[in-house]
């Protein structure tokens, strides 16, 4: 710290010189240390016998009185004349007094040659006087002194006092305290008098204080170093001072191990006596040896152990040592927490409990597969309970796990796998063959189930088994089984029913109809009812005549008139032959066929209206002819005509007994008819009928009428061929005989005939 001001005035701890005079006194030390290069400052008093002031100073180096002269002499470190005056900072020693009281001095860079007696001449107005101060100026800096108590004890406050006789307040130094070479934090405080400069060093010694140095070193701030210093060793007397080994170091032992530990005394002042063993504050009077050994250990061991020492000054006792008996966790238990029963997909919380533990739980351990959350230590969350849950387990975990026993989760679910088998299964199934299926599935619970079969989707009955005695096509399709508990139904997939059965239900259908105009396209298609399908088509007519086309639809491009008629279609398959009933087909004219033929129909009908218009007109005319006639017996109505006879028509003689008769109906188909009579006896040549009525005659028909049929456009008359195409065209006359008579025999050479028109 820095030196109080100038002027400061400070208690005095050295003697003080007094004049030998009882006029003049003075207050001052007796000696002042400095050394080269530091300054001097020298605290003075003074009065006067009379109270006069002080009229003049002069500083001598090493004096001497001459009784001859009555006079000083020496070397003059200062003079001055007029009291009060500031003093001149250009001398090195300067007068810092007054006219009253104050003789202090100051001298500034000491030399060693300073060294001796400086001696004050101080005049007043009627007196005078010489006061003589004794300066030592060493070379290096004076070493300062360190006073220590007369006992330092463990935690009781001790003041260290490092002190210096030296005093300059131009001369800025300060004290450093350090412990150990380490600098002391207790508080310190520094105070100069008029002969000397003290620190003072206060603090609580601790008992790692004993043994150790203390340094109380004089720093010059204007050098910037350590100018001299001191160092003591301290005796600090404290109690037994104690400290616990153990190994394992950590004092960390698993259940079932062994530990040691060690009481060392680390430190005490006076020595100790002997050292005992506690645990949780509690005496182990067993235990009174520096080592303590424990072996196996349990777990009640676990808990808090020192050990104590005593000496002169009283008992200590060790810092506590923890030591912790680590175990796996004891009693864990896994347990449900959900209302039972537990169901498929519900939402399970399970906990997981534990006696005791160390150390304490950090973490846990769950054997359950599927997704899950833990939502807190030691709780896991099902979200969605899975059917096949069966059992969860956890485990409570430190250093060590400790698994929990298995709770089973006893799920309750809808049976699963559920599906449709047959019992003795064939490769195929034919119809008429017996087919039991069963309805199967793995597992429930509960196991209590109710099983429901469905035909493409319909119900069917109850019942695990589905039997048929003797399967039918009607009876395939696809089957499903449900089964179901209390918790729910499920259904199996749809299993195929196939029976194999020979085609059947064959029909014949036709497009785009069965009525078709020609010229169109007509498709006949062969529909059938088969498994296997058909393989093989076979097409017949209406005469059962085998079209030779194999395919499933029989085409007709173009449709024709001719094809109307009956089909049917002939399928066979690995298993059998199957026909269709026959269908008809009809096919149209068109309207141009239609248009020609009505053309020609309306032809034939004015032709035929024409003829019949003629023929009225005929069958009037004869009627007129028969009415003139008159009633005739014994006439014959029979029509004949002579086969493979032509007969040229002769001219009529103007002498013949001819009677011509015209018959205004048939005009168009005949052109006349002549009735000639017979004559004596000579035939006329060339007539037809000659020979005929020579023969008549013969047999004495008296009168016979002959008529000849007569073509217009051939010009005579011919018999009718036979199978002529022309019959239809041959006009008829009917032979007549008149007069009275019998009717002329039939004769077995003339084939008689009705001649038609």
């Amino acid at each position: 710290m820095h030196l109080l001001g100038p002027w400061l005035l400070l208690l005095v701890s050295e003697c003080l010189a007094f004049s030998d005079s009882h006029k003049w006194s003075f207050y001052h030390p007796h000696t002042v240390y400095a050394w080269e290069g530091a300054c001097v400052w020298i605290s003075c008093k003074y009065t006067t016998p009379k109270s006069e002031d002080l009229e003049n100073v002069t500083v001598y180096h090493n004096a001497e009185y001459s009784s001859v002269t009555k006079s000083y002499s020496g070397t003059i470190l200062y003079r001055t004349t007029k009291i009060g005056e500031p003093p001149s900072q250009q001398e090195r020693v300067r007068f810092l007094g007054g006219t009253k009281n104050n003789c202090s001095l100051s001298i500034s860079r000491a030399h060693v040659n300073d060294s001796g007696r400086l001696g004050l001449r101080m005049m007043s107005k009627t007196d005078r006087w010489m006061e003589e101060i004794h300066l030592n100026v060493s070379e290096r800096p004076l070493v300062p002194r360190i006073r220590l108590p007369p006992e330092i004890r463990e935690s009781q406050e001790a003041t260290l006092t490092c002190w210096l006789n030296f005093t300059c307040f131009g001369y800025r130094t300060q004290w450093q305290w350090s412990l150990e070479e380490e600098p002391a934090d207790p508080s310190t405080s520094t105070t100069a008098t008029t002969d000397l400069i003290q620190s003072e060093l206060k603090f609580q010694p601790q008992w790692r204080h004993h043994g150790k140095n203390v340094t109380c070193q004089l720093w010059s701030d204007r050098e910037q170093r350590v100018l001299s210093e001191e160092t003591v060793r301290l005796d600090v007397k404290h109690r037994p001072k104690l400290q616990i080994t153990v190994s394992p170091r950590e004092a960390t032992v698993k259940e079932g191990d062994s530990v040691s530990m060690t009481c060392k005394v680390v430190s005490s002042n006076p020595e100790h006596r002997t050292v005992s063993w506690l645990k949780d504050g509690a005496p182990l009077s067993v235990q009174e040896t520096p080592t303590l050994t424990l072996h196996p250990v349990a777990r009640n061991m676990s808990g808090q152990y020192s050990c104590q020492a005593s000496n002169n000054l009283g008992t200590s006792e060790s810092g506590k040592v923890a030591l912790e008996v680590q175990y796996a966790p004891k009693n864990v238990t896994a347990v449900i927490q959900n209302p039972t029963p537990i169901r498929e997909g519900d939402r399970v919380t399970v906990s997981c409990n534990y006696n005791s533990s160390n150390p304490r739980v950090t973490r846990y351990q769950w054997s359950h597969r599927g997704s899950w959350g833990q939502q807190s230590p030691g709780l896991l969350v099902i979200q969605k309970v899975a059917w096949d849950d069966k059992t969860v387990t956890c485990a409570a975990c430190n250093s060590w796990c400790s698994w929990a026993p298995p709770v089973n989760l006893n799920v309750h679910y809808a049976p699963r796998d559920v599906r449709v088998l047959q019992t003795n299964p064939r490769p195929e199934i034919h119809s008429g063959h017996p087919v039991v299926l069963q309805c199967d599935f793995s597992s429930s619970r509960p196991g209590e189930v109710r099983f429901i079969w469905k035909k493409n989707g319909s119900f069917l009955g109850e019942g695990r088994e589905l039997s048929f005695n003797s399967v039918s096509p009607e009876d395939a399709g696809n089957y499903s089984c449900s089964v179901s508990n209390s918790i729910g139904q499920t259904a199996s997939e749809a299993w195929g029913l196939q029976v194999l059965y020979a085609p059947r239900r064959l029909r014949v259908s036709m497009a785009p109809g069965d009525s078709v105009m020609e010229g169109e396209k007509a498709a006949l298609t062969c529909e059938s009812d088969a498994n296997p399908p058909v393989s093989q088509y076979s097409w017949f007519d209406w005469n059962n005549q085998n079209l030779r086309h194999a395919g499933r639809t029989l085409r007709l491009d173009p449709a024709k008139v001719e094809h109307s008629g009956a089909y049917w279609c002939r399928g066979a398959s690995r298993l059998g032959v199957g026909e269709s009933p026959p269908s008809t087909l009809t096919v149209y004219y068109s309207p141009e066929t239609i248009g020609r033929r009505a053309a020609v129909v309306l032809g034939l009908c004015l032709a035929l209206l024409i003829l019949v218009i003629f023929g009225v007109k005929f069958w009037r005319n004869w009627k007129r002819s028969q009415s003139q006639q008159g009633l005739q017996e014994n006439s014959s109505g029979q029509s004949f005509f002579v086969r493979n006879k032509k007969m040229r028509r002769t001219p009529l003689s103007e002498g013949s007994h001819a009677m011509g008769c015209c018959n205004p109906v048939m005009e168009d188909g005949i052109s006349y008819a002549a009735l000639r009579f017979p004559e004596t006896d000579t035939p006329g040549t060339g007539d037809a009928g000659s020979s005929g009525m020579q023969g008549l005659r013969q047999d004495g028909s008296d009168a016979v009428t002959y008529s000849v049929v007569q073509k217009r456009r051939v010009g005579d008359y011919e018999n009718v061929a036979p199978n002529s195409p022309e019959d239809e065209g041959i006009h008829y006359s009917e032979l007549i005989q008149f007069g009275a008579g019998e009717r002329p025999r039939v004769r077995e050479d003339v084939e008689y005939v009705t001649l038609k028109h």
